[in-house]
């Protein structure tokens, strides 16, 4: 067996007509990246360059066809990623699907099908599967997490922590894993930290500053005491990161949360947080949990490709 729960409601793929995601929002369609065609475009220039020195050895008439299975367990993520691939280096590549996003997989399954010219299903081979490997590795990690929150209103939240010009592409991973997207970047969002803090005065002050911002975002906290909270809380603050806190004072500020005039806010708690203490974080009541490994720590899922000639 595959060790994977069955799919939690946010895993089913609900491609949207927008570009724009909605973060903490863990009801909200499952964006395909706007930036995907430009991400695929850089990959293949980065492997192929100026051209397939070693694909030009096979004769230009020659068809080919190839299968994909994992070696492994794991939650699929990135099929766009993989058709667009093929669909830059030739759309005379045809891609079969046997799975789809947030599927859970077990080893040896066959994940696609591939027919059509030779050097063209040998040319975009190896980003192809670097695409799968990553972005189902993403999925995968966020699924484990997400199943031992399983039966609580908690939800795993992902972070900024993802792999150079693939944050869109692993925030999308996270989404097919049963997770739920912070904000994308810097222009999404405001959370306030230790030195927007000292350099505004004050939690109070730094709140009016974001407030007073021409951007309309949600604006985040991070606090590291209750009485920090409390400040938040007194501030109007839409959010707040409890940063390294107890089991105690996280049931302290759930608590103090319910009862503060301006609240409830959404809480959300990080820091340390692993597989095996993730389950009594949620249990505190708060309603997110931060985990940066779910993008950071990638160990790429073990995918094999194998060709032969059609001819």
């Amino acid at each position: 067996m595959h060790g994977f729960g069955d799919a939690r409601p946010a895993v089913l793929i609900k491609i949207a007509t927008t570009h724009t995601p909605r973060s903490h929002d863990p009801n909200a369609a499952i964006v395909l990246p706007a930036d995907l065609r430009e991400t695929v475009a850089a990959a293949l220039k980065e492997d192929v360059g100026s051209g397939d020195l070693t694909a030009a050895l096979v004769p230009a008439g020659r068809l080919g066809r190839a299968k994909v299975i994992t070696r492994e367990a794991a939650v699929v993520a990135g099929r766009p990623y993989v058709d667009e691939v093929f669909r830059q280096v030739d759309p005379a590549v045809v891609v079969e699907w046997q799975v789809t996003d947030g599927d859970a997989v077990e080893p040896d399954q066959l994940l696609y099908r591939l027919s059509g010219p030779a050097r063209s299903l040998l040319t975009g081979e190896r980003t192809a599967l670097n695409f799968l490997q990553v972005l189902s590795a993403t999925a995968t990690a966020t699924r484990r997490y997400a199943d031992v929150l399983r039966g609580l209103p908690c939800r795993v939240l992902d972070t900024r922590k993802t792999l150079p010009c693939l944050r869109n592409a692993q925030k999308y991973a996270v989404r097919c894993g049963g997770g739920v997207n912070h904000r994308v970047g810097l222009y999404d969002g405001i959370l306030v930290k230790e030195n927007h803090i000292l350099a505004a005065g004050s939690i109070g002050a730094a709140v009016a500053a974001a407030r007073a911002s021409p951007a309309k975002v949600m604006i985040e906290v991070e606090v590291e005491s209750l009485d920090e909270l409390r400040q938040a809380l007194d501030a109007g603050a839409d959010m707040a990161l409890l940063d390294e806190f107890s089991l105690a004072d996280l049931r302290a500020a759930v608590a103090l949360n319910r009862s503060h005039p301006h609240g409830p806010i959404k809480l959300e708690a990080s820091g340390g947080v692993t597989l095996e203490t993730l389950r009594a974080v949620g249990e505190t009541g708060v309603d997110f949990i931060s985990v940066g490994s779910l993008t950071k720590h990638v160990r790429a899922v073990d995918l094999s490709m194998r060709f032969e000639y059609a001819d």
